[in-house]
């Protein structure tokens, strides 16, 4: 049997995203390293996207209204 690796969660995926962004930020890095990171960080940011939209999807279907038609509602403004 063999164990099937877990996926992070989108919030470790975002925290992870964040740490590569203050490591090519700040950091000197070799071109190797900084090249990985940068992959990483784009399979990451892809990743996050994907389940955002499906997140956006779900919301959107809890909203449908009983007749079937959508009654979309923008999510408040942050002050």
């Amino acid at each position: 049997m063999t164990a099937k690796k877990k996926e992070p969660g989108f919030e470790e995926s975002l925290r992870r995203l964040e740490e590569i962004v203050d490591r090519l930020e700040g950091d000197e890095l070799p071109l190797e390293e900084a090249l990985a990171l940068f992959e990483e960080g784009v399979k990451l940011a892809e990743e996050c996207g994907k389940r955002l939209d499906a997140a956006e999807k779900k919301v959107m279907l809890l909203l449908k209204e009983a007749d079937g038609r959508l009654a979309e509602t923008p999510f408040p403004e942050e002050d």
